[in-house]
């Protein structure tokens, strides 16, 4: 899962200031990198490792000058997430073409043999955004242009589209001519656009991952793109739509769990309220077991929305009795479980008059490998705790995410294989409770019940492109076991 802003504005407005306060808006999606490029007659860049704040600096601010440019934030889920990965990428032919994305090409070995073989376009990186990059680059080419238009970028987006699979979102710039952005057939990965409008009339636009980057940058008059659209924005700041794939928009539903910050919208629903729902409903689950608690408590931050709604819906004392230190990255997205395992106990520390001779019931989000609900749980036993509980705001994880989230090969999967009680002795909770999948669906529907579909393919097994087989698991897998 990444991060992505692109801005587009008129002539002597300068792009980079807000490009980078956007990129800090969304550090939350990828701490392993970051970059930024911008047109000013030629394209000037910056990329890579480590955080926003460390990658750009005040000589970066004076260089990175134009009215035009794309930032990113990353994570890696393809390539072994060395710099010559870092986004934005750029070619220079045809035009000059610059990108970013969220997601991840579930056919990239196919479309790099593809390009090689076929267009003589070579593929340097392990980044799959060079896949799409290229594709995009070959299908412009191949419409001989002399002067560029809407239509054009919308057939080569078209031409994507049908040689590019898996999940994807993607915002771009062409040199002297606009900024383009898309999102694949199913929609599964989010973007939204904003308009500002300066005292002379004249608008300035943005299109990034989530809206609360729209919101801190001033930015109004926002849309989400549907499944399958593409727009275009010319240098007079002139927008155009066009829808170019049929299929349901099916959003996936991990965002509202887990990667979006709780002030984002997402496809029009509040991840804020989304989060409060799941947690109300939780608490329906809970009463079902019979057990009790003395104290609700949250694993932060992610599931502190919900674990206030859960403590309110049960009428339990709701203690924040973990501290997190916010200096420590998002355990979830550190790249190997060794650093995963090294933060856990650094990013958390109990409250222990919370904890000491109390029932205790734990909320977090989502339970993956079960490495940092073990420590979290022997955290509380360590601090006095009488019996510890462990409530999962989603259901269980049990199968790969090929579209864009790195959260585990199959076989790490604490619940793969295991009911809740056999997860509970392996974390070593007295119990453990999972929100069911018909309830996280509901959750997200409600608000906005133009969403019909999902993509729940982490919970179910069921991947909406209909492409996936246990051939390609296989080599996801395999990829993934080697960057680790």
């Amino acid at each position: 899962m990444c991060g992505f802003i692109g801005i587009i504005g008129p002539s002597g407005v300068e792009v980079f200031p807000d490009l980078y306060n956007g990129l800090l808006t969304i550090q939350h999606r990828g701490q392993d990198a970051a970059g930024a490029l911008v047109y000013n007659g030629a394209f000037h860049g910056t990329k890579g490792l480590g955080l926003v704040r460390d990658v750009f600096d005040t000589e970066d601010a004076r260089n990175l000058r134009g009215s035009l440019g794309i930032a990113h934030v990353r994570y890696p889920t393809v390539g072994r997430g060395k710099v010559e990965d870092t986004q934005p990428f750029s070619i220079n032919y045809p035009f000059g073409i610059g990108m970013v994305h969220n997601g991840n090409v579930t056919n990239f070995d196919d479309i790099r043999q593809e390009l090689s073989q076929d267009s003589h376009w070579h593929v340097n990186t392990s980044c799959d955004l060079e896949g799409i990059l290229n594709v995009f680059g070959d299908e412009l080419a191949q419409q001989q242009i002399k002067k560029l238009k809407p239509e054009h970028v919308f057939e080569a987006v078209a031409g994507v589209f049908r040689r590019v699979k898996g999940a994807y979102s993607v915002v771009g710039m062409i040199a002297g001519e606009g900024l383009y952005a898309f999102r694949d057939p199913y929609g599964i990965k989010p973007i939204i656009v904003g308009e500002r409008v300066d005292a002379e009339g004249r608008s300035t636009w943005c299109v990034a991952s989530e809206s609360v980057v729209l919101d801190v940058l001033d930015f109004h008059n926002t849309f989400d793109l549907d499944a399958g659209e593409a727009i275009f924005i010319d240098t007079e700041g002139n927008l155009e739509r066009k829808q170019l794939g049929d299929q349901t928009h099916t959003p996936c539903l991990f965002e509202w769990v887990y990667f979006a910050r709780p002030d984002s919208f997402l496809d029009k629903v509040s991840v804020y309220k989304t989060r409060m729902r799941l947690g109300e409903r939780m608490a329906e689950i809970w009463n079902e077991t019979g057990w009790r608690a003395d104290v609700i408590i949250p694993v932060p931050e992610s599931s502190t929305t919900s674990a206030m709604a859960m403590s309110r819906a049960l009428g339990l004392t709701y203690r924040e009795g973990l501290v997190k230190n916010r200096y420590i990255g998002r355990t979830f997205i550190m790249p190997d479980n060794e650093s995963r395992r090294r933060s856990i106990r650094h990013k958390l520390n109990p409250i222990q008059l919370e904890f000491d001779g109390k029932d205790v019931l734990l909320v977090d989000d989502s339970i993956v490998r079960g490495n940092t609900s073990r420590e979290i749980v022997e955290m509380a036993r360590r601090s006095g705790a009488r019996k510890v509980y462990f409530a999962s705001v989603s259901p269980p994880l049990r199968y790969p995410c090929i579209y864009g989230i790195d959260m585990s090969t199959k076989n790490e999967f604490v619940a793969r294989d295991r009911t809740a009680e056999e997860v509970a002795k392996e974390i070593g909770a007295d119990g453990v409770v999972y929100q069911t999948l018909d309830n996280l669906i509901d959750s997200v529907k409600e608000g906005n019940d133009a969403i019909t579909k999902t993509c729940n393919a982490c919970f179910s097994g069921h991947y909406p492109t209909g492409d996936v087989d246990e051939d390609r698991l296989a080599r996801i897998e395999a990829e993934r076991l080697v960057k680790a």
